[in-house]
């Protein structure tokens, strides 16, 4: 009977050790699998480097609210750092982010490039997104960089077809003389482009129409964009687009004042004033925008789905969404049905490549 009993122990002290042993493996098994549900879960951290500040009413402020839209709608963890005008303070700066714990960097135009692929070279852990430019590719190392471009030359066609149309009209601020004016921050080639096409699309209405052109030399002094545009207009001039950041809000106040018709450039422009200065905005026919928050949050919704084509350059144009003119109620309560119609129609053959839109790139 002892015997029995103890055989029994034993059986018994067996099938708890196996069962304890099972036990252990499953909560192993479990905390790894909590681990990765844990990994997986975890936030995108994407922080936005201003090489400005924001308060620009067109490309800045267009950006911040396509980070602000992936925060919102995707999930993320974002921040936005506003680097000031000073240059010195950029690179130091991207490298300071770039050293910290963020997946996803993100940075804008010409400026930054050289910055941008110094630190990137450093950081091949890190991802970053540079927009309305493109690093050289055939630098090694840029395999973590992707790069987005707008064919603003095919949204300033459509821009310059409105201003032409617009200055062949009988609108009420509209001159006899047959001239527009393109203002532009700075003679460089992105700029350029805007105006290769803001002049074709003019042209396209009526060879005869005359483009006046100036530059501030800067994206960041409103008071000389002003200062030139009062010049444009005092020349006959009777609508300016503005591809000149800060420095292009001075066309605006130079438009209120000498009351004649203004473009915005990079984003819609008069919603931004409609509220704040709708005497203002009221002069804003349109915009020709590169919509740069939804090329931002595109960029953000690809990386989190691991599609987006890191090492290379992606450009936007009309067919892609990427640029075109704004259709505000301020838009269609100056221009006529039949110069939408136009547009329209010309869009159309962009598209279709039935007209092929000069660059300057």
């Amino acid at each position: 009977m002892k015997k029995a009993q103890k055989i029994l122990a034993l059986f018994l002290a067996a099938i708890l050790m196996v069962m304890s042993f099972a036990a252990c493996g499953n909560t192993s098994e479990d905390a790894a699998s909590n681990a990765a549900d844990s990994t997986a879960e975890s936030p995108l951290k994407v922080v936005y480097y201003v090489s400005g500040q924001l308060g620009d009413k067109s490309f800045f402020d267009s950006s911040n609210r396509g980070l602000e839209r992936a925060v919102s709608e995707l999930g993320i963890v974002g921040k936005t750092v506003e680097g000031g005008y000073d240059q010195s303070f950029w690179e130091p700066d991207l490298m300071e982010l770039a050293e910290a714990d963020w997946d996803v960097i993100v940075v804008g135009t010409y400026e930054m490039v050289e910055i941008l692929q110094r630190v990137a070279v450093m950081h091949p852990e890190k991802k970053f997104i540079i927009f309305d430019a493109e690093v050289d590719y055939s630098i090694d190392g840029m395999d973590n960089v992707y790069s987005v471009l707008f064919k603003q030359n095919d949204g300033a066609f459509l821009a310059g077809m409105l201003a032409g149309l617009i200055t062949e009209s009988d609108l009420p601020y509209a001159t006899p003389d047959k001239k527009i004016g393109f203002l532009g921050g700075m003679d460089i080639p992105v700029i350029d482009d805007a105006l290769v096409g803001y002049t074709q699309g003019a042209k396209y209405v009526d060879p005869e129409i005359e483009v006046l052109t100036s530059y501030v030399g800067s994206f960041d002094d409103p008071a000389t964009g002003k200062e030139m545009s009062l010049a444009q207009y005092n020349q006959g001039v009777d609508i300016i687009i503005n591809p000149a950041s800060q420095s292009g809000l001075g066309v605006f106040d130079a438009a209120a004042e000498a009351q004649r018709y203004a473009i915005g450039f990079d984003s819609d422009q008069w919603q931004l004033f409609a509220d704040t200065d709708p005497q203002k905005a009221g002069y804003i026919v349109s915009s020709m925008m590169k919509n740069v928050d939804a090329a931002v949050f595109r960029a953000i919704e690809l990386t989190i789905k691991g599609e987006l084509a890191y090492g290379a350059t992606e450009s936007l144009g009309i067919a892609e969404g990427g640029v075109g003119l704004a259709d505000n109620e301020n838009f269609k309560a100056i221009v006529p049905a039949k110069f939408v119609e136009i547009i329209k129609e010309a869009e159309e053959k962009i598209i279709s490549g039935e007209i092929i839109v000069d660059t300057a790139l």
